[in-house]
């Protein structure tokens, strides 16, 4: 396993950029994943890293070791580094310091949208992305479709927040969702709160799409008009809306209760 102690490193300093600046990443076309946990996932569902970084503390931790040892079973390169460079490249407080550097996934647009989906408007926050991520997943719709603005799908931040969701997802980012509801095979419902449906009494029964939109501004006018069905979430309180997270989540599993 090759140690690295220079910062002035040529491998250091690229792994330095990747960490720091999602230019660097997208030039790249590389992420990190930061983490026991989505280092273990990614290599669950059959992922195999481009490099395994680990700190010296790492090496005595025995889930991270046995995350190296499968990553030099597979002959995936794997270098180690003094903690406090370790500690320049991860957000993550307290962990145990290891992440790999893996390809941005890129997966082909469909010709249509026909299975139960996910379109998002210009969500901005990333823990709120990666939340909606995690929830389209454990309620078992597959298919994810981003607006050009939202916040990148494939961030640390991101990627953090959906717990290894990303790998179980096909995920399509700069979508032009306009034109992907036009073309649509399923049926488009967006959540309003003018809506005098609820989300209880609509019949979700059948492949759909759900749409969400920006965290203030919510889904833009254009394709609010587009969607076929609007639905509203009951709430008590005085509370005006939810969170984008949170009301996705209640619309994925009042589905999934539909069709169960």
């Amino acid at each position: 396993m090759k140690s690295i102690t220079s910062s002035a490193n040529p491998l250091y300093k690229e792994l330095k950029q990747l960490a720091t600046s999602a230019q660097a990443r997208r030039k790249a076309g590389r992420t990190l994943l930061d983490g026991i946990h989505l280092t273990e996932s990614y290599l669950q569902h059959g992922g195999k890293p481009e490099l395994c970084v680990a700190s010296e503390t790492a090496l005595s931790h025995a889930e991270a070791a046995a995350v190296i040892r499968q990553c030099q079973a597979a002959a995936v390169q794997c270098v180690v580094l003094p903690d406090g460079q370790y500690q320049a490249l991860s957000q993550v407080e307290h962990g145990v310091g290891l992440l790999f550097v893996i390809e941005t996934p890129k997966t082909a647009m469909p010709a249509a949208l026909a299975q139960s989906a996910v379109l998002l408007d210009n969500l901005q926050d990333p823990g709120n992305l990666g939340s909606v991520l995690r929830s389209a997943a454990a309620a078992g719709i597959k298919q994810i479709y981003c607006s050009e603005g939202s916040a990148s799908a494939w961030s640390p931040k991101v990627l953090r927040a959906g717990m290894g969701a990303h790998f179980i997802l096909d995920i399509f980012e700069g979508v032009d969702l306009a034109a992907l509801i036009k073309a649509t095979q399923v049926p488009v419902f967006a959540t309003s709160s003018y809506a005098t449906q609820s989300i209880y009494q609509a019949d979700l029964s059948a492949p759909l799409a759900w749409l969400f939109g920006h965290e203030g501004q919510g889904v833009a006018e254009d394709l609010l008009q587009l969607a076929g069905q609007q639905v509203v979430i009951p709430h008590r309180g005085q509370m005006e809306s939810l969170n984008v997270a949170a009301a996705a989540a209640v619309c994925f599993f009042e589905q999934l209760r539909q069709t169960s």
